[in-house]
């Protein structure tokens, strides 16, 4: 439905106060290149963030842009690693996974002749889950990497595309969920693989999850709001004709992101928008959030982030960059740290909101 006419001029002013100033949050502390592009992302730590990247680096960064230690894989690491306790499980496209100290780097253990690791990987205190391309789910050991149980897909479902990244599996609310193609939402029991429940969603884009709720938007322009014990749809909309991004929640609202560029916030407790905003590109990934602030990031060659605070315009600031900003942006107390396409890590100190 067609904002009204307020909203329609809100949106275009919003859109002319963006382009005509491009204010900084405050201190830009570092630029770090990884020395290759990177589509995994960022993995937060307490002090730092771990960045993977297209050479097969895989790298710690610390608060002031240095790099404890890096570990060479040799193929490309597509997804971002996991970490559980003082260890860091990472995979690469060539299919092998490795488990590293995550103090040092040292190797601790290394599987290989695995399919290609393309999904982010999660894991619990005992576990690292492992989404293969052709949808088969496993649980390692995360002190040896020993299969605890393995999953194939059910027969008699659409096989997924053995080329393409599943979305981010979820593991909350005792189930682990992961979205695999045409074949649709699966609840796993985290224990033993066993099926829990079915959801026969396609095209999803990704979930988040909170409380007993895992919402999840699909590229069809789908929000759905699911029970993670049942999987039974507790409210669905359809706020745009085609969306861009996982949903994300951030300041009390649920944001998702549409192909025709708007970034749009919808109730958590029944799906009814109820703010839209007008972006200079889309939306593809999560927002991230600092104190008031909604921090979103777009895809284009800009690569623009911007900090709004709901129902206020202009956005507090704007970054432009020159590269893709494809993945959700980190922060650690007031410290920011972006990833660009370009393999390059950023990072500026945030100035708090005043009361």
């Amino acid at each position: 439905m067609p904002p009204p006419r307020r909203q329609r001029l809100l949106l275009l002013l919003a859109m002319a106060a963006l382009m005509a100033a491009c204010r900084q949050p405050t201190d830009k502390l570092f630029t770090f290149s990884s020395d290759a592009p990177s589509r995994a992302g960022l993995v937060p730590l307490e002090d730092g963030v771990l960045v993977g990247n297209e050479a097969g680096r895989l790298l710690r960064l610390d608060p002031k842009g240095e790099a404890p230690w890096r570990v060479e894989l040799g193929r490309e690491v597509a997804a971002p690693p996991t970490v559980s306790g003082d260890s860091v499980i990472v995979g690469t496209v060539g299919g092998t996974l490795v488990s590293l100290a995550l103090g040092d780097g040292m190797e601790r253990w290394r599987l290989t002749g695995q399919p290609p690791v393309l999904t982010p990987l999660v894991s619990d205190a005992g576990s690292t889950y492992v989404v293969a391309p052709d949808g088969a789910v496993r649980a390692l050991a995360v002190d040896s990497g020993e299969v605890r149980w393995r999953r194939p897909l059910p027969q008699g479902v659409p096989r997924p595309e053995a080329t393409r990244p599943f979305p981010p599996p979820v593991l909350a609310g005792g189930v682990l969920v992961v979205a695999l193609g045409d074949a649709g939402l699966f609840a796993l029991s985290p224990q033993d693989g066993t099926v829990r429940w079915r959801q026969p969603l396609t095209q999803v884009l990704g979930m988040e999850a909170q409380g007993e709720l895992l919402y999840v938007s699909t590229r069809k322009g789908e929000v759905l709001a699911l029970g993670l014990a049942d999987g039974k749809v507790r409210w669905r909309q359809t706020p745009a004709s085609a969306l861009s991004s996982p949903p994300s929640l951030a300041q009390g609202h649920l944001w998702v992101g549409t192909e025709d560029k708007l970034l749009l916030a919808l109730s958590p407790q029944d799906g009814r928008e109820s703010l839209r905003l007008a972006l200079p590109a889309p939306l593809v990934t999560q927002v991230a959030e600092f104190r008031e602030w909604v921090l979103v990031p777009t895809r284009d060659s800009q690569g623009w982030l911007l900090a709004l605070k709901p129902r206020e315009e202009p956005p507090v600031f704007t970054l432009r960059l020159d590269t893709p900003l494809l993945t959700r942006p980190v922060v650690l107390g007031d410290q920011l740290f972006v990833l660009g396409q370009d393999g390059r890590v950023l990072s500026w100190r945030l100035q708090p909101p005043k009361p």
